[in-house]
């Protein structure tokens, strides 16, 4: 150590932290030259690079490097200056780099034209600014438990903003400031730093560990008492920091929070937050706003993971601190970056940024949703704009022209973590790789950098994400089956027959182990109860009882559950659910399911261990104390089963054939009772869906629903090119219309009938008694149209005119009219049936594993086809669905003789970008299809009314390079 001597010190920098802040010193001592002296060296440099050479090339480096020291000239400060070239960046003409001015402490940008070679006669006297932390004073911050409720004050590695916010404001405010030097490690000076604030003095790095803002280190080695040099301020050490308990919703308010905000943040966020009806944050956001608003890196998994409001205020309050950004390069890219798992998600966030930015200051947020067409990627501005919203795909299209997107990024929140993980894995630690090398530059030291991943569900990569991007990160997990994954609770599935579980349960509960265990055994019955502990006394273990008509008294069942035990010690309570609440027990080591759990009650019992969760993720699973046995029998509630099945999956236990075999005959069970509902409209249009197990519709053959409808008979018999009209455009590839006969439609003769009927007034006859599914005439602008009931709401038909839900059966449309608008439809007009067909596009889906098509290419396709006629090859049909490969649109040139293909709607979508190839739907098509088929075979039953065999490649790149398609002759 050096001895110790007083500085008076000035700041320099106005972005700073207690670990890396810059000043010039004036005094007495080894590190100190006079300010004249550098007055006379700044004197010398200007007339000796402004006058002394006329040609400029001899003191022009040949190589200009990072690291290298030289001279530049800065146009700010109108000047020569000594710089350290810290970036290089080459143009077309030139280069420009990044310098930092080493008796300034700044940062600037300067052009090839501009560097000079520093002479040794320029460099003897050592630089004025200098680098300086507070001696011994180390960062703290607040480790959450979220099983007791309770939060402590721990060692940190990094300074969060709060603390950093405090000290830049304490140094602001000084009128005069000092330091007492005491080491000096590298370029680095570790000092007590005194400011005077109000005539008052204070030590700086007394203040931060008085406000529990750091702690102070202890010397490795007895160095002397730090009281001699402290001048009367109170004597730092370990004592001073209390490791307090406190309450996690309120403990550690962040500065940020508590300090004065710009008016319109607090009273229009407010005033918006009013409108919306918000009481104030939940349990989970109680635990994730301070630590996001103090610039933490934050997990947080909970059961609403999904809502973008549990980062966006926190996120928003932290961007108003503008002076946090100041040592940034000055340069156009976002300060924050919101990775949504795909263009839905992003839409929603954004629309909330939109609304809650109007009461901060102007973020300018963009959308930025882009698909592989390499020219939109180019085309984006990002100037000016502080928030970027986007999805992993679009992010990194965006990075492969916008180098520099990452340069200003603080902060990375990654929506719905376990959604990107499932879909976009490799492209999200790609994003992550190039945020950690964009913020290991010096001048990331003083500036925040925060990582923020939330979620609905535990996943197998968030280690990896903290343990190599995060720092110190806080993890809340409010949902307790996940907080099991996390904590590595051992799964065990034990199958055996109802008859045989109080067998099983004395062969799980033959302890050997060492330790102390403590057991909970789960019932759902009192019977159960007083039946397992009689077995358990009869067998000589000791085990307590618990329920509601138990004798026992709550206080006695505490007590003895509470009791010290020596080690080797095996306790066991068994008890029904409702008395988890009562107990509050979360010290247990193992918890045996006797009766099996429904999914929520599954995350209460496993939250009586949570004493026992490892928080370490290098700890192997087998060597964790917490252990959870289910008993699988064959009166096991199978809705159940299948909940937890999934959940055994996702925290990849083992599972026994036994269950997947009870759970196949549970989800054969659940589509059966969807046997009624329309087939599944993502089956339809991409051949898979996504979301089986939830989804609400059928994925299987209905051979009464799924009979041709509104095909024409002669197509289905003699399959080919028919000419359809798309009416209503539901999405990119899936439209309603009607099939259009060249030679007589008689749809268009039906039509021209109805309205030459309704033109006379005393044909529109209103309807008095409106019935569900019967037709009806209905008037729309000049034209009239058939129309069916769908829907009329119970409490609306008292009314004398009510809402009716109606379907144009030969457009495919529905909407909700005024009763009084349905016409009386004579007969005559009611014998064709319904002409409106469903028309799915084929092989294509949209990109970056989306399950719904982008707005963009929907209105696209909308504007081209609606209301025109298409040529289409039918390859399949299934009930009203039409599948059609290829749909192009034809042009007659009627002077040449000849059509031409405008363009093919396939082709279309994917020259937008944002749709791909799916060569599996048609694939899978067949299969859904086959597996009917061959059972229809087994029977002896014909299918051939059902669907026509599909046509395999034989028309499927018709029209989809051929421009002339037809000629017709004279003759």
């Amino acid at each position: 150590m050096h001895s110790l001597f007083c500085l008076h010190v000035q700041l320099l920098l106005y972005q700073f932290n207690p670990d890396c802040f810059w000043v010039t010193m004036k005094g007495c001592g080894p590190y100190v030259v006079d300010e004249i002296e550098y007055k006379n060296l700044n004197a010398e440099m200007n007339q000796f690079y402004d006058k002394s050479y006329k040609d400029v090339d001899e003191v022009k480096p040949l190589t200009v490097e990072e690291g290298q020291i030289c001279v530049v000239f800065s146009e700010e400060l109108k000047c020569w200056c000594r710089a350290v070239i810290k970036s290089v960046m080459y143009c077309t003409d030139h280069y420009q780099t990044e310098c930092f001015l080493v008796d300034y402490a700044k940062y600037i940008f300067v052009k090839s034209k501009d560097i000079r070679v520093a002479l040794e006669a320029f460099m003897r006297i050592p630089y004025r600014a200098k680098k300086c932390r507070l001696f011994r004073t180390k960062p703290v911050t607040l480790r959450i438990d979220f099983c007791e409720d309770t939060a402590k004050i721990v060692p940190a590695r990094r300074w969060d903003s709060a603390a950093t916010r405090y000290f830049q404001n304490l140094l602001k405010a000084t009128t005069q400031m000092k330091a007492k030097l005491c080491a000096v490690e590298g370029n680095t000076f570790d000092v007590f730093l005194y400011v005077t604030i109000k005539d008052e003095k204070v030590c700086v790095n007394d203040d931060l560990v008085s406000k529990n803002f750091a702690r102070f280190e202890e010397a490795k080695e007895n160095t002397g008492s730090c009281a001699d040099y402290q001048e009367n301020q109170t004597s730092l050490n370990a004592e001073s920091l209390p490791m307090k308990i406190v309450n996690p919703a309120h403990a550690f308010r962040p500065v940020l929070f508590q300090e004065k905000m710009p008016t319109n943040l607090e009273t229009g966020g407010n005033h918006e937050l009013t409108r919306k009806k918000f009481l104030g944050p939940n349990f989970t956001e109680s635990y994730c706003w301070p630590s996001v608003a103090r610039g933490c890196d934050v997990v947080a998994i909970s059961y609403q993971g999904n809502d973008p409001f549990l980062y966006i205020p926190p996120v928003l309050t932290f961007l108003q601190s503008g002076s946090c950004y100041k040592a940034l390069p000055n340069r156009n890219g976002p300060l924050a970056l919101i990775v949504c798992p795909g263009w839905k998600k992003a839409h929603l966030v954004f629309d909330l940024l939109k609304t809650y930015e109007r009461c901060s200051r102007q973020l300018h947020p963009m959308l930025i949703i882009l698909g592989q067409n390499k020219e939109e990627a180019r085309s984006v501005k990002i100037r000016g704009c502080e928030v970027i919203v986007t999805t992993p795909y679009s992010l990194l299209r965006l990075f492969e022209h916008h180098s520099l997107l990452f340069c200003r990024l603080c902060h990375l929140v990654l929506d719905e973590i376990e959604v990107l993980f499932s879909d976009a894995i490799e492209q999200v630690f790609t994003i992550l790789d190039c945020y950690k090398k964009a913020i290991i530059t010096e001048e990331w030291e003083y500036s925040p950098h925060q990582i923020i991943a939330v979620g609905t569900r535990w996943n197998k990569h968030i280690p990896r994400l903290i343990k190599e991007f995060m720092n110190d990160p806080y993890i809340v997990i409010t949902a307790m089956e996940e907080a099991s994954i996390y904590g590595k609770v051992q799964q065990v599935v034990q199958p055996c027959m109802n008859s045989e579980r109080t067998a099983v349960l004395l062969k799980i509960l033959d302890f050997t182990h060492n330790n102390l265990q403590k057991v909970l055994v789960f019932t759902n019955s009192v019977k159960e109860v007083e039946m397992i502990h009689k077995v358990l006394k009869s067998n000589s273990i000791f085990s307590l009882k618990i329920h509601e008509k138990s004798e026992c008294s709550l206080k006695y069942i505490i007590e003895q559950w509470t009791k010290k035990y020596s080690s080797g010690t095996h306790v066991v309570l068994v008890l029904t659910d409702d008395c988890m609440q009562s107990l509050r027990i979360t010290d247990a080591t193992c918890v045996i399911h006797f009766s099996f759990p429904s999914p929520g009650i599954f995350g209460q019992r496993l939250h009586s261990m949570s004493d026992n969760f490892c928080n370490d993720s290098s700890v192997d699973q087998q060597y964790t104390k917490a252990r959870s046995v289910i008993l699988l029998t064959e009166n096991s509630n199978a809705c159940h089963a299948l909940g937890i099945l999934h959940y055994l999956q996702h925290a990849e236990a083992e599972i026994p054939p036994e269950l997947h075999d009870f759970t196949a005959k549970m989800l054969e069970a659940e589509e059966d009772k969807k046997f009624s509902r329309p087939l599944c409209a993502y089956l339809k249009m991409f051949g898979t869906c996504k979301s089986r197990t939830v989804c609400p519709d059928r994925h299987q053959i209905n051979l009464q629903i799924d009979v041709c409808q509104n095909i024409p008979d002669k197509i289905i018999q003699t399959p080919g090119c028919v000419t359809i009209l798309p009416l209503h455009i539901v999405n990119a590839t899936n439209y309603f219309g009607r099939i259009v006969d060249k030679q007589k439609d008689q749809y268009t003769i039906l039509a021209e009938e109805i309205n030459e009927y309704f033109k006379k007034p005393s044909n529109k006859i209103s309807v008095k008694n409106v019935e569900k599914l019967a037709f009806y005439g209905l008037c729309e602008k000049t034209l009239f149209h058939r129309v069916q009931v769908l829907e009329i709401s119970p409490k609306e038909e008292e009314n004398l005119f009510f809402n009716v839900k109606i379907k144009y059966i030969d457009e495919g449309r529905t909407s909700q009219v005024q009763s009084y608008q349905l016409l009386h439809l004579p007969a005559e007009f009611q014998c064709l049936p319904p002409q409106a067909v469903e028309f799915v596009v084929c092989r294509v889906k949209p990109i970056d594993n989306e399950i719904e098509w982008n707005p963009k290419v929907t209105h696209y396709i909308h504007h081209k086809i609606k209301g025109k006629l298409h040529e289409a090859k039918i390859v399949h049909t299934l009930g009203n669905t039409a599948w059609v490969d290829p749909m192009v649109r034809v042009t007659r040139l009627s002077d040449l003789k000849m059509s031409v293909n405008e363009y093919n709607i396939r082709s279309e979508i994917l020259s937008t970008g944002l749709g791909t190839d799916n060569p599996e739907h048609i694939i899978q098509l067949q299969k859904l299809c086959g597996h009917i088929k061959f059972k229809m075979l087994m029977s002896k039953t014909s299918v051939a009314f059902l669907f026509w065999p599909l046509c395999g490649t034989l028309f499927r790149s018709f029209f989809s390079h051929l421009w002339l398609s037809s000629l017709d002759s004279h003759h």
